[in-house]
């Protein structure tokens, strides 16, 4: 008889356990929220601009989608919602970081365009040294003086992309100042030498 209690007792408690698994379903709508929320952390720029932020939501995704697969909907439902949560927290670092960004691009151009003039004097003061250098620097004028304004033109909509841009910029810059101050220290050729006097005649005797 006790044998049998137990029995019973076992049998309600595997029922409740089978019941339970079958009333569990995946959580769609968290995923869904979580989906979205992704989604406008991207597109808010989070790769970008809030990349360590925008990383830690993806890790606790992706455990979320994993125990999805694994049917652990319970743990996926809480999963989904910290990811949500972690997402909405990516998409506001990033305007933050943006910000951040474009007031470092926009000091870099600063520093630029005084670079540039200052490069531009020293070219004078080297000009006639410079010779078979003339064309690669007419080119990398062109180059920078075109680059510069496409870096303006990018700040407010790729602070990001105009911060490449600028590195690439500086580096002209930087070429060259090197190449002008070699040239600065650097001595003139010396003239052609002149003729040798001929050697006066000896009068005749």
């Amino acid at each position: 008889m006790k044998h049998f209690k137990y029995s019973v007792s076992f049998m309600m408690v595997l029922a409740l356990v089978l019941v339970f698994i079958g009333c569990a379903k995946p959580p769609e709508a968290e995923k869904s929220a979580a989906k979205a929320a992704m989604d406008t952390a991207v597109a808010a720029g989070a790769d970008k601009y809030a990349t360590t932020d925008l990383k830690a939501a993806k890790t606790l995704w992706d455990t979320s989608e994993a125990q999805m697969s694994a049917k652990k909907y319970e743990e996926a439902k809480q999963g989904y919602v910290s990811a949500k949560a972690a997402f909405e927290k990516a998409a506001g670092a990033s305007a933050a970081g943006k910000k951040t960004m474009t007031d470092e691009v926009n000091a870099a151009v600063a520093s630029l365009e005084e670079g540039w003039k200052n490069l531009e004097a020293s070219a004078k003061n080297v000009e006639k040294k410079m010779k078979d250098q003339k064309d690669a620097w007419a080119a990398d004028t062109k180059t920078f003086v075109d680059g510069l304004k496409a870096t303006k033109d990018m700040i407010a909509t790729d602070p990001a992309g105009a911060k490449v841009k600028s590195g690439e910029l500086k580096s002209i810059l930087d070429k060259w100042d090197a190449a002008f101050k070699e040239l600065a220290t650097a001595p003139a050729k010396p003239e052609a030498a002149k003729k040798a006097a001929k050697p006066a005649k000896k009068e005749k005797k």
